[in-house]
Parts: structure tokens; C-alpha cells; sequence
């Protein structure tokens, strides 16, 4: 298959489609993938650390309010559906898959307009704006949320999940030990982790609870985001921490660790939302609520809807609030296992597989 991606500016566009590459290159391996992003998101490290080639054009998003800038948001947009178009007929792509984004709206675009099979996969439980503006002239849509199914003109939809899901559902069997943080694998481990940025009120609560996490059977490791580590450190200072109780500024390849992990303190985006579901991991869900549209909490009420996750709005947050939930799981053996069982459920650990149906079908029935 010759496939070109278009996804770009965060993770959450990111990472979902290396994870459909990697295993689409693992049953398909004479496929030829192209990349193709923004000159300023993320994609362009990240694309390039995964051994995939990588193009890039420039754009950005429409201000919500009246601005001279939409001028040249349109500017862009016309330049970058034009730059595509040549992308396309360069590379000749047996089908586009975009993963959200405004340079996927210029390449899918593009793509639809040169009669080449087009399929968008919407992450979250609200339909970003560039997908809305796509699904008007894509042949598949594949969702990862059953609440964004609705939001799309029907017959074009299709439930896969996140592929994410399956790439942390492979590493299942880790041999990952947490002696390596000076923890214990015999005893329930508690993780808490805000984001690779961390999330200041996340962290300002978890330092409040530590004095009481340290007296709790249970073990707590906590990543505070690289570059509020300093900051929390300070925050730290003269309060008495448990031999139970680890905090560290960031944690590498968490798809190793998460099997290893009891329950899970996090945001709710759509990449955690389907590691934990993949893996049936019972999860205190706190919401960003510098999202568009609130999808964050429209995402953790999927779970929590079905018993596999609690959630705490972060104008609800505090340590009280946080213990009595850490608490009432990690102490409770039963109530883990009916939240994993519940979490499992929602899952979707052959997504990348079930995406990859996706991609054969818009080109089949093109």
C-alpha cells in the first residue's frame, strides 16, 4: 500500500497515526508511507525520530473572533491545498488518511477534489473542526468514541478505536520492574501523570496529598511534567515522604510500564483513553479544561458512563477529594477488578487492525 498521512500540531494527531504506520508496515511490509505536516507542530521531530519521511507546509487555524489574520488563514489554505496537490501527484497514493489538524484539512481536501480514496479518523468524543469540514467529501470515517458517530453524515462511519490501543495492547506482557524506581512490584501501585508538560493544579493537589499517600499501604509514583519538576521540588521541601511514595519529573515509554500500573491518575485525552481501555486499567480521569469545546470530560463520561473510570473536574479537585478516590480503588481488590473488566470492555486493542480494514475499504469501493 502506498499511503500518505496527513495529521499535524499535537501528539494527539501524532501519535495515533504512527502507531497505524508501524503496524501496517508490520502485515503490509512493502508499504511506502509519506508524512505530511506543518513547519511548526510537533510532527516535525517526532515523524522523523520514527524513521518516516516527512513533508511540510505552513498554516494555521481561524481566530474565533473577527481578525485580519483569517485573511491569510485562507491564504495559506488555498497555497497549502495547491502545495498538496502536487505532494499527491508526486507520491501517488494508493489512499489519504488524515488524523486532525488543519494541514490535513489542505491534503484530504486535496485528495478528495483528485478522486484519490480519502478516510479521516476522529479521535475524540467531539468532531474537531477540520474533520466536520472534511467529512463532506471523504469516503471513510473511522472514530475512536461512539458519542462523535452522530456528528458525521451516516454511512461513511465506522467504530475502530485509537490504534494506539493496540501498540500499548502488544506490550501487554512487560517485563518492566519497578524496583527501577525503588518500588515494590508486589504492592499496587498508583500512578499519577498530568502530560509531558505536567498540569500545575494536578501537581499543587498531589503535593497537598503527599504527606497522607505516604502513610497509605499502597505505592504512589508521581510525574510532575519536565519542566515543573524544579518547581515541585520546591513546593516539597520539609514535607516527610514515604519510601512508598516516588516522584520523578517524567516517565519514558509508558506503554511499558502501564500493565504494571494498578490505577491511573490522568487527563482524559483521547491517547490515554485508549491505552487504559486496552489494557483495563481503572483510572481517576481529570479533565483539561483548556480544551476546545470541553471534549475532554465528554471523553471521560464514555468511561465513566461504564463503570471504568471516576472523574474529578478540576474545579472539584483538591487532596480530600483526590485521596477518597485513590483510596476507595486502591484499596479494594474487587473494585479494581470490576473497573478493569469494565475498562476492557470499552476497549479497542486491534484498532490499528480495524483502521487498516478501514483504509482497504475506501480503496476497494472507490
Amino acid at each position: 500500500m502506498r499511503l500518505l498521512v496527513s495529521g499535524g500540531g499535537t501528539g494527539g494527531h501524532i501519535y495515533p497515526a504512527l502507531a497505524l504506520i508501524e503496524r501496517l508496515k508490520q502485515v503490509e511490509p512493502d508499504t511506502e508511507v509519506l508524512y505530511v505536516g506543518t513547519t511548526r507542530g510537533l510532527e516535525n521531530k517526532i515523524v522523523p525520530d520514527a524513521g518516516i519521511k516527512l513533508e511540510t507546509m505552513q498554516m494555521q487555524g481561524f481566530k474565533r473572533s473577527l481578525s485580519l489574520e483569517n485573511i491569510k488563514t485562507v491564504y495559506l489554505f488555498l497555497r497549502s491545498v495547491h502545495h498538496a496537490k502536487k505532494i499527491i501527484h508526486d507520491f501517488k497514493p494508493d489512499v489519504v488518511l488524515g488524523t486532525g489538524g488543519y494541514v490535513s484539512g489542505a491534503v484530504l481536501y486535496a485528495a478528495a477534489k483528485q478522486h484519490i480514496p480519502t478516510v479521516i479518523h476522529e479521535q475524540n468524543s467531539v468532531v474537531g473542526v477540520t474533520n466536520k469540514f472534511l467529512s463532506r467529501y471523504v469516503d471513510q470515517i473511522a472514530i475512536a468514541f461512539e458519542a462523535a458517530r452522530s456528528q458525521f453524515p451516516e454511512g461513511k462511519v465506522t467504530m475502530t478505536g485509537n490504534p494506539r490501543a493496540q501498540q500499548v495492547a502488544s506490550q501487554a506482557a512487560s517485563n518492566f520492574s519497578w524496583e527501577e524506581y525503588g518500588l515494590k512490584d508486589d504492592v499496587p501501585t498508583l500512578m499519577i501523570f498530568g502530560g509531558s508538560q505536567g498540569a500545575p493544579k494536578i501537581n499543587s493537589t498531589v503535593v497537598d496529598a503527599i504527606p497522607e499517600f505516604s502513610k497509605r499501604s499502597y505505592q504512589v509514583i508521581f510525574a510532575t511534567g519536565q519542566k515543573r519538576y524544579d518547581n515541585v521540588q520546591k513546593q516539597l521541601q520539609g514535607t516527610e515522604i514515604g519510601e512508598n511514595v516516588k516522584v520523578v519529573p517524567y516517565i519514558k515509554d509508558m506503554p511499558a510500564k502501564m500493565p504494571k500500573v494498578a490505577a491511573l491518575v490522568s487527563r482524559a485525552g483521547a491517547t490515554t483513553i485508549a491505552e487504559v481501555t486496552a489494557l483495563g486499567v481503572p483510572t481517576i480521569l481529570i479533565p483539561s479544561p483548556y480544551v476546545t469545546a470541553n471534549h475532554q470530560v465528554k471523553n471521560a463520561q464514555s468511561l465513566v458512563r461504564k463503570n471504568a473510570a471516576v472523574m474529578i473536574t478540576e474545579d472539584h479537585l483538591d487532596s480530600r477529594t483526590l485521596l477518597l478516590q485513590a483510596d476507595k480503588i486502591m484499596e479494594n481488590q474487587g473494585l479494581r477488578d470490576k473497573m478493569a473488566n469494565a475498562s476492557r470492555k470499552v476497549g479497542h486493542p486491534q484498532a490499528a487492525d480495524e483502521l487498516i480494514s478501514v483504509l482497504h475499504k475506501a480503496i476497494n469501493e472507490h
